[in-house]
């Protein structure tokens, strides 16, 4: 698949038109509150869906209660033994890679800046975490999962945001693009799967081929069910890299909701880890794996961790040892990596489940202001700019 300016550039002025649509058909009726009540209490997949829903949402909630006929569910499986066996590299890189990315882009950061509120800073960061843990599990699309209806849920919110912003005139689409546009949503699932094996990588996590291939699918598979146009998908890691490539250059540079919200990340893990000592590491592992011309955009400021925490991979590669010649080992490390990931959502969220609704007013809901313009180890595909 071949990835110019102009093609990008279509995907910019196009949204989700399923999604787009119902949203609409709700507001236009004065139901988003009913929608919203009902719906808190549907979590898990197969569930009847309530007396009194509005007609429009349970067409669309019966539309999109399948995953896409195309899936391999044996890739599937590979990828969710793939999170498994690094769920805490997977978590960090998504902590400390994927959402710094997603600052460096500056219409991104100022749509998350107006769309997230700043008083509760992990809000984002817990709806991520949770959505990907829903989506490792080995029901996720089976009934009884939660993973389905949180994207049902994920993909109305994207909708409700565009109302909004198109609605009260907060963003200006003839120079930002349509918000939360196709091209924003692919760059997005490069994010959390491409970026996430490039900072495995970086972090010296040795990863096999079938392996990386079995996670980006994993995410090809949410991309769909979160509305994004397949045929504008890339399909293989190669595709990814050319698409990623470009998108960062079209897009990537400072800005100040960037930087503020990359405080507030910064801010936020320093809370999660014990102590102030390691407080550092949080700032070196975004410089480390972002590189610093975009940590030095985003203002992460530098430390005496730096240096060290180039160190991390020797480390990492001591566990992995342990790993390959202890089946005890093996299984102690798992353990102590699913319990590390749940305590890290546990701080993120502070208790609470995430539920997705569709916000009934951005300045009411987020606080809005007005926005101004072990087999072969994997290779990352290589720059193409």
């Amino acid at each position: 698949m071949t990835y110019t300016d102009a093609s990008l550039d279509a995907l910019r002025r196009t949204g989700d038109e399923l999604a787009d649509a119902t949203v609409a058909e709700l507001f236009a009726r004065g139901e988003v509150g009913t929608f919203n009540t009902l719906m808190r209490y549907v979590s898990t997949a197969g569930a009847p869906l309530p007396d009194g829903l509005p007609d429009v949402a349970r067409e669309y909630l019966e539309a999109t209660r399948t995953p896409p006929s195309w899936v391999d569910w044996a890739e599937m499986e590979k990828a969710r033994l793939f999170f498994i066996d690094n769920n805490v590299h997977i978590s960090t890189a998504l902590s400390f890679a994927s959402m710094p990315a997603c600052y460096v882009v500056p219409h991104v950061a100022k749509l998350l800046s107006a769309s997230h509120g700043l008083k509760y800073p992990s809000k984002r960061m817990a709806e991520t975490g949770q959505f990907t843990v829903h989506l490792m599990q080995p029901d996720a699309f089976e009934a009884g999962s939660r993973f389905i209806p949180a994207a049902q849920k994920v993909r109305l919110l994207h909708a409700s945001i565009r109302h909004h912003l198109a609605r009260e005139n907060h963003w200006d689409t003839s120079t930002l693009g349509t918000p939360i546009c196709q091209e924003d949503m692919i760059g997005g699932q490069m994010f959390f799967s491409l970026l996430v094996l490039d900072s495995l990588h970086r972090l010296g996590i040795h990863i096999s081929t079938e392996g990386a291939e079995a996670y980006y699918y994993a995410w090809r598979v949410v991309g769909a069910m979160l509305g994004v146009d397949q045929d504008a998908v890339p399909r293989t890691l190669d595709e990814a890299r050319r698409f990623l490539d470009l998108y960062m250059v079209r897009h990537m540079g400072p800005s100040e909701e960037g930087a503020q919200l990359t405080k507030h990340l910064i801010d936020l893990y320093e809370e999660v880890v014990p102590g102030s000592f390691f407080d550092p590491i949080v700032s070196a592992l975004i410089r480390h794996l972002i590189g610093d011309t975009c940590a030095d955009w985003l203002q992460v400021p530098r430390t005496s961790w730096d240096t060290a925490v180039k160190a991390v991979p020797h480390l990492l590669g001591v566990l992995e040892t342990i790993e390959d010649h202890s089946p005890l080992g093996a299984w102690a490390l798992d353990r102590l990596g699913h319990l590390t990931t749940v305590l890290e959502l546990s701080s993120l969220t502070r208790g609470r489940v995430m539920h997705y609704a569709i916000p009934e007013t951005l300045k009411k809901d987020y606080g809005i202001a007005r926005v101004v313009p072990r087999p072969h180890r994997w290779t990352p595909p290589t720059s193409t700019v």
